[in-house]
């Protein structure tokens, strides 16, 4: 008798065990690379060391998780990075839970620009600029303006993201006198540009290639990547146009169906405190989302870094509603007649 209860325990403690350790695991949802390395150092161990809990990553692409968080029959996992616009797309989808703002007191300290929706935040900012290689561009080009892109020194020179145009899109609007909602007062002007494109890169290491091996000295860029490519020797500068940088920012949310709500409302708080949000300046030049975070004076000045609310409101900002809403058709619209 003694020895069936003994073996009862044993297996009970161990399913209970299990169980446990089956909860004691948040599954994070995100890109990979750098990316990934920068949410697992500034965020991720900071979390597990509060809360005792391990992070585990799903990584992929941005519209390939989109795909396959619309396909799966359940939540695959408990917290959910991506951009401001596709994590519209999210919610639209129902793939989101609406946050409980009452667990994230940190979001006190959200900056307008990253309080994007009731179900994904601002975790950092970022801008799309010009990126060039100063050793490889004819003299008297300062990139002083998004004009500059136009020059025709700069003939089969530039670079443009195939996966999203959004940005030289609202650019080219801005320069007709016109904005990203009314994108077609701009279409003229961006078919213009087609002589001095020579290459459109389709992933991150695609556009490093490019510009590292000069094929194309200028390239519209995200800046946290641009100074990761400094970071590793390329010799690149990002211009400061006197109309700003497009404005990207990068969201978190809680993946509809998660089991960890309490703890991935939990993680998102620490991702938004000011000590973490300093961290992520500091790894990644992704700008402080929150206003109360501190960092350096020589990150505070350099290119790209958004660290005042002038800084933000500076910047050419698209309302990413909007540029979920339209992107299937820029997105047509610049394979038909930009690409081809």
């Amino acid at each position: 008798m003694f020895k069936k209860n003994l073996l009862t325990t044993v297996v009970a403690l161990g399913f209970y065990t299990a169980t446990v350790s089956a909860q004691e695991t948040l599954v994070v949802d995100t890109w990979g690379g750098s990316f990934r390395d920068l949410i697992d150092e500034a965020i991720a161990q900071q979390f597990t060391e509060e809360t005792g809990v391990e992070v585990v990553y799903n990584t992929g692409g941005t519209i390939d998780r989109l795909n396959k968080a619309k396909l799966a029959g359940s939540a695959e996992s408990d917290v959910t990075f991506t951009t401001s616009h596709v994590g519209w797309m999210y919610v639209n989808d129902g793939l989101f839970e609406e946050l409980d703002m009452s667990k994230i007191p940190n979001a006190e300290h959200l900056v307008d620009q990253a309080r994007i929706s009731p179900s994904h935040l601002g975790v950092w900012g970022y801008g799309y600029t010009i990126a060039y290689r100063p050793d490889l561009i004819p003299e008297g080009i300062a990139f002083d303006s998004w004009e500059d892109l136009w020059d025709p020194q700069l003939e089969d020179s530039i670079a443009l993201p195939d996966f999203d145009p959004s940005h030289i899109i609202a650019v080219s609007a801005l320069l007709s006198g016109s904005d990203a909602e009314n994108w077609e007062d701009g279409q003229e002007k961006l078919e213009s540009l087609k002589p001095n494109l020579r290459a459109f890169y389709t992933n991150d290491a695609n556009s490093q290639q490019l510009i590292s091996t000069g094929e194309t000295p200028v390239q519209l860029m995200l800046t946290m990547n641009a100074h990761h490519m400094m970071s590793e020797g390329i010799p690149i500068e990002l211009a400061q146009p006197k109309e700003g940088m497009v404005l990207g920012v990068d969201t978190v949310g809680v993946t509809k169906g998660s089991s960890n709500q309490e703890l991935a409302h939990q993680f998102i708080n620490i991702a938004l405190s000011p000590e973490v949000q300093a961290r992520i300046a500091e790894v990644k030049h992704g700008s402080p989302t929150v206003d109360n975070a501190e960092i350096s004076d020589d990150l505070a000045d350099s290119p790209a870094m958004l660290s005042t609310p002038e800084q933000w409101a500076q910047t050419i900002d698209v309302d990413p509603r909007l540029r979920a809403q339209k992107m299937g058709e820029w997105r047509q619209w610049f394979t038909e007649n930009i690409m081809n």
